[in-house]
């Protein structure tokens, strides 16, 4: 009786036992299915589905004749799944996988193992490892068989022609976005949209039989046409990096611009870089001192590695910014080219004395068009002073100076101008000839060709339409006129004093036989870091139109520090010639018969420059297809006056012959 008794005690403790886990059993289903069913569902869709992105190809960038500058090339890119990585029955299992799947990529990728593990073991549904691969390397990881690791086609950034227009083009950061120039610019539209490829499958990879596949399909970006002409762009490259030799300058900046368009047909300026490899200098000894940067110090020197100083930065344009001032006399009717001005050498301003730079051999008595040649201070001071600052400053904004000129290009600067409360008599004075005034290299060139488009301002442009994957235009950007800012009366006679420059003043350095070239040249000294003064050191420009009948191309071109000879008739003039020289044959231009015929006369006469200063005397002898000789260290010390010529003013000789001159 007590064994029945205690036989059934047992059994009624192990029914208890038994409903007891039955019981938990229910709880902790009914937890799993209520209460953290939707999460559990959730985790599980995650593991069966297959989110792989279709990367969009991103547009091309062509020239104005459709070639390729910017273009997008198969690529492959690695993606590990963590939680297809940790299978295995075993923590031991789970734990070989993410070895063998860390050290097999980081040996094929030859990346740090350690850092392709904490990538391989991160709480995410997928991960990108690297991107960028070639198809040999692809490869290589698809033989590893390698569990979690997918490999998805991709595309990435090719620059056929390398430094090619570099700082225009730009750049794009890993992620394939633009990150500087046109590629920042339009970045928007060349991106395009991405796409995704949605399946499911079980813990191996297989497909399962339920559940719908979704594919959706990239949109592949527009593709932009440029204004830039590759041809020119390779001439005035060419050019500058002529110049950067010999005047072993900081670096050398250039444009060329349609007058009629405002498209910009090139723009370049030294050091380049290569687009395929934006973060490393081209210079060994630049690499070298970049190794040695901090992440932040680097961060700002690529920025200005890749910053386009033509569209961003400002300078002082010194004699150039004459045209300016002589184009809004002649509008408000101050002057005209018969007007005569007598220069002594000084002219006081509100107590000021301003010198002229023949002050001890002063140019006397001369015309509007001779003061422009001679690059006459003073008359530009009287000039100035009689159009009076409240309408000389309209006139800046009229040009364009006194804000942007809205090209499509990220970053663009302002000028620096004094505001009309501060500058004052003498203020107005100096800004009249090119000094405490500050420019953007496109402000300028912009400003300026509107004298040679009938004194309409055309807004600048580098893009000019949007292309389809197709190669369907579905955007035009097309010209705009601004404003008319001088008469079209205005324009020529400046365009006629431009030319008088080259042809009888000091320019004749930029001159190309058989065409008629307008030009100015500038030299100006440059502002201290502090802002506080000016150093020794100067930008030397010249900007030119041609032909000057009517003018087709306008190029700038702008010597940053020039060392010895810093005159911009010397430095930066022989650049603009040699970008017209090719740019106008190139564009089928044909010479100018009266200046074919005087160009191909054998023999010229020897002009006068003695009183002269050596700058103004190169150009003048460069007018009539001279060359010169001198003591170029003491021009490098000073633009000394020319005392003494040989041979001799009047001597007919040979063109190209040389002309000594003495200090």
């Amino acid at each position: 009786m007590t064994t029945l008794n205690s036989s059934r005690k047992n059994l009624i403790i192990i029914l208890i036992i038994v409903f007891g886990c039955l019981l938990l059993l229910c709880l902790r289903l009914g937890w799993i299915q209520i209460v953290k069913g939707s999460e559990y569902s959730e985790i599980a869709v995650d593991q069966q589905t297959r989110d792989t992105p279709i990367e969009a190809e991103r547009g091309v960038i062509y020239d104005t004749n459709g070639n390729e500058l910017a273009v997008s090339v198969t690529c492959y890119t690695v993606w590990v799944r963590p939680s297809d990585v940790r299978v295995g029955d075993t923590e031991e299992k789970k734990q070989q996988n993410i070895e063998r799947v860390s050290k097999s990529l980081a040996d094929i990728l030859d990346r740090d193992y350690e850092e392709i593990k904490a990538e391989v073991v991160k709480e995410q549904s997928i991960v990108k490892i690297e991107k960028g691969l070639d198809k040999d390397t692809a490869d290589e990881i698809r033989e590893e068989n390698l569990p979690g690791v997918e490999i998805a086609e991709d595309t990435k950034r090719s620059y056929p022609l390398g430094a090619f227009a570099s700082h225009t083009i730009g750049t794009v950061n890993d992620d394939n976005a633009g990150r500087s120039g046109l590629e920042l610019q339009y970045n928007t539209y060349l991106s395009g949209v991405a796409g995704r490829w949605i399946n499911y499958t079980d813990t191996g990879g297989n497909r399962l039989s339920y559940g719908d596949e979704r594919y959706y399909q990239a949109e592949d970006g527009y593709s932009i046409v440029t204004t830039i002409d590759q041809v020119i762009q390779h001439y005035t490259e060419k050019a500058i990096a002529k110049v950067q030799k010999d005047t072993d300058a900081k670096r050398v900046m250039a444009i060329v611009m349609s007058p009629k368009t405002g498209e910009v047909l090139a723009m370049a300026q030294t050091p380049e870089f290569d687009l395929n490899d934006p973060t490393t200098p081209l210079d060994k000894d630049e690499q070298k001192k970049l190794a040695k940067m901090t992440d932040k110090e680097k961060v700002t020197y690529w920025n200005k590695m890749w910053r386009n100083s033509l569209v961003s930065d400002v300078y002082e344009p010194g004699s150039t910014f004459k045209l300016l001032t002589t184009a809004i006399a002649l509008e408000e009717g101050v002057a005209d080219l018969d007007s005569t001005y007598t220069c002594t050498g000084t002219i006081n301003v509100a107590g000021e004395t301003i010198h002229c730079w023949r002050d001890e051999n002063p140019h006397g008595t001369q015309n509007l068009k001779q003061a422009v040649g001679n690059s006459c201070n003073p008359v530009f001071v009287q000039l100035a002073t009689k159009i009076g600052i409240e309408k000389f400053y309209d006139y800046m904004a009229t040009f364009g100076i006194a804000g942007k000129t809205g090209i499509d290009f990220p970053g663009e600067g302002t000028a620096i101008l004094q505001s009309e409360e501060s500058a004052g008599p003498v203020g107005l004075a100096t800004i009249g000839f090119g000094q405490g005034v500050a420019v953007t290299p496109i402000q300028l060139i912009t400003a300026i060709s509107s004298l040679g488009n009938e004194g309409k301002l055309m807004q600048p442009r580098l893009v000019k339409e949007l292309r389809d994957s197709d190669g369907n235009t579905v955007e035009t950007f097309d010209e705009k006129v601004v404003r008319q800012v001088v008469s079209k009366e205005t324009a020529d006679e400046m365009c006629d004093i431009m030319q008088y420059a080259v042809d009888e003043g000091g320019v004749g350095t930029a001159g190309v036989d058989g065409y008629k070239v307008g030009a100015k040249t500038g030299t100006a000294n440059k502002v201290n870091e502090a802002g506080t003064g000016y150093t020794n050191n100067t930008d030397s420009s010249c900007i030119a139109m041609a032909p000057m009948d009517d003018p087709q191309l306008a190029v700038l071109v702008i010597v940053d520090s020039p060392k010895g000879v810093q005159y911009g008739s010397v430095t930066a003039a022989p650049g603009v010639s040699q970008i017209l020289s090719d740019a106008l044959r190139y564009m089928n231009i044909s010479p100018d018969e009266e200046s074919q015929e005087e160009a191909e006369e054998k023999m010229t006469v020897v002009p006068d420059v003695v009183g002269e200063k050596a700058s103004e005397a190169i150009g003048i002898l460069a007018g009539d297809s001279l060359s010169y000789d001198m003591d170029k260290e003491a021009a490098a010390e000073n633009d000394f006056i020319v005392t003494k010529q040989y041979p001799a003013a009047g001597s007919e000789v040979k063109k190209g012959s040389k002309v000594y001159l003495y200090e």
